[in-house]
């Protein structure tokens, strides 16, 4: 295995290792906003059920203050993990443009391979027909 492989192979790993974390990033985000969603459905609840009892309404007001608080610690989180799925998405497109460099180099380096062979073949080709000529020539 060539130096070159062993460096496609790695890069190919770190590409991976980076669309394993843009996908962590986002599974994250998709949980904070169910979070969120859920949060909003329970709010909803519990107005109804403090519209619906005087006794529930006396609690209602912290209860409220506490989904507000919630809410914002949520939005925040989410807006976080916006901003690191963004990077996250970044460093995939660098992983992502390395690879297909170092792809691109075994790739010429195969076809200048082949090249260096099959001009070999035609010298050898050309040998025989020559020698084939001078044989007749004589």
């Amino acid at each position: 295995m060539s130096s070159l492989d062993t460096l496609i192979k790695l890069h190919r790993w770190q590409l991976d290792e980076q669309r394993r974390r843009v996908t962590e990033f986002e599974n994250l985000a998709d949980k904070l906003r169910a979070e969120l969603r859920r949060l909003e459905g329970e709010k909803d609840y519990e107005q109804q059920v403090a519209g619906g009892s005087h006794e529930a309404s006396f609690t209602y007001s912290g209860y409220a203050k506490t989904l507000i608080d919630r809410r914002a610690k949520l939005n925040q989180s989410i807006q976080e993990t916006e901003q690191q799925i963004v990077e996250a998405r970044a460093a995939l497109a660098d992983a992502f443009a390395e690879v297909k460099r170092y792809e691109i180099a075994a790739a010429n380096r195969l076809l200048a391979k082949h090249r260096g062979l099959e001009r070999l073949r035609q010298q050898e080709l050309d040998e025989v027909a020559l020698a084939g000529f001078r044989r007749r020539a004589r």
